[in-house]
């Protein structure tokens, strides 16, 4: 299938006609957001075609997993998606857990100490999304506004962790500490600090006549054009499906704690546009700060913090599940992150593991929706899928 698409990609570039263009967009360019190399096919200003070409920052993590034992792969998980560590720690974890069967012997404050590391590092991944998006397209306050607030989450994530971006916090049967003491008093007075620093970003940006401009109408992904290719997340969502794996597969204790699921309604632009899927992360922000406040009330009322407390009580001395294919998803920032395991019941090192980054997929569509655009508006819609490379090149 690659070959044939290169070779398709070839014969494109070969019968360029002399009134077209062959433009390299990165992977140098910083709009790319990371090393991304696109080879546009541009007559003058207008995009005929998008050729992307991937592997400039190929991380070898299945190879890896093939040779390490499950707890030593969690660190690698964390350089998936780095921006959302907490998450990919989050979904591998639960996927040896379920394939041990000991999800159930999970203590209940475990379980919201986790959603709750999650759910901060979700604003910070949306912050970093909405933040460079901004920039992107000429909003320079917004970016910087993103980045002081995205660093208060830092500090407390450092606290929990001892790690700023790469944490290998959460564990196979538990965390790697408790929460410090004071921990909640500290995310409480984040969100109370937030809530209003959110409604000044919307403001400036969401409601900015300049920025509604360079996003309504660019970029349309129809619905059935998302699922057909695999779309998740934001990037769905933004499509108009009201599709979240946190209320469709129910796992942890999110189906204990109330929270909307953000879609695009096509309030400005049309749904399926660059300014619906930058909205819905936004209004995703919101939905998470309801989540910490409704995990801080468990962790300082119902699951209280006791002397006899062990977060590591339940990690089992050797992982070795039984002989089995499974596969475990959670809902990421950028969307569906799978780990497909196959176990042989003889090894505590899975025998293949494989991974499904959202933003691969979320990637796969720019071809699609960027046919006769202009170079600008392409920056547009990159900067609307927000990708990581990392997960892009497994």
């Amino acid at each position: 299938m690659y070959t044939e698409a290169l070779e398709r990609y070839r014969h494109k570039i070969s019968s360029v006609s002399s009134e077209e263009m062959v433009l390299n967009l990165g992977p140098q360019h910083p709009s790319t957001h990371g090393v991304l190399r696109l080879e546009l096919i541009t007559d003058g200003e207008v995009v005929k075609e998008v050729i992307p070409h991937l592997g400039y920052l190929h991380r070898c993590f299945e190879k890896h997993g093939e040779a390490l034992s499950y707890n030593q792969i969690i660190p690698y998980t964390d350089r998936l998606d780095y921006l959302a560590s907490m998450n990919n720690n989050h979904a591998f974890v639960m996927g040896v857990e379920k394939m041990l069967g000991i999800e159930k012997d999970i203590p209940k404050r475990v379980e919201y100490i986790r959603v709750l590391v999650c759910e901060l590092n979700r604003i910070a991944s949306h912050l970093i999304a909405v933040g460079t998006y901004g920039i992107d397209i000429g909003a320079f306050t917004p970016f910087l506004w993103c980045f002081r607030d995205r660093e208060h989450i830092m500090n407390m994530l450092e606290w929990a962790s001892g790690a700023r971006m790469l944490y290998n916090y959460i564990w196979v049967g538990g965390l790697f500490y408790d929460l410090p003491v004071g921990f909640e008093e500290r995310c409480k007075e984040f969100v109370d600090y937030f809530r209003p620093k959110l409604k000044e970003l919307n403001e400036l940006l969401t409601d900015n006549q300049i920025f509604i401009s360079r996003t309504a109408n660019v970029g349309v992904l129809p619905l059935d054009v998302a699922i057909n290719y695999g779309c998740s997340g934001p990037v769905l969502r933004g499509s108009g499906l009201k599709y979240d794996l946190r209320r469709v597969d129910e796992y942890s204790v999110y189906p204990e704690i109330d929270f909307d699921i953000p879609y695009s309604k096509g309030e400005i632009g049309v749904v399926g546009d660059c300014w619906n899927r930058y909205k819905v992360r936004i209004d995703e922000i919101g939905e998470s700060l309801k989540i910490i406040e409704q995990c801080i009330e468990k962790l300082t009322k119902e699951y209280k913090r006791t002397p006899d407390f062990d977060p590591r009580a339940k990690l089992p001395r050797k992982i070795t599940p039984k002989a089995q294919d499974f596969y475990m998803r959670a809902e990421n920032p950028k969307g569906e992150l799978g780990f497909y395991f196959i176990a042989d019941g003889k090894s505590d090192k899975p025998f293949r593991i494989k991974s499904r980054g959202p933003s691969f997929n979320n990637l796969s569509v720019l071809p699609e929706i960027s046919k006769g655009v202009l170079i600008a508006d392409l920056i547009a819609i990159i900067g609307s899928i927000d990708i990581v490379l990392g997960e892009v090149d497994r």
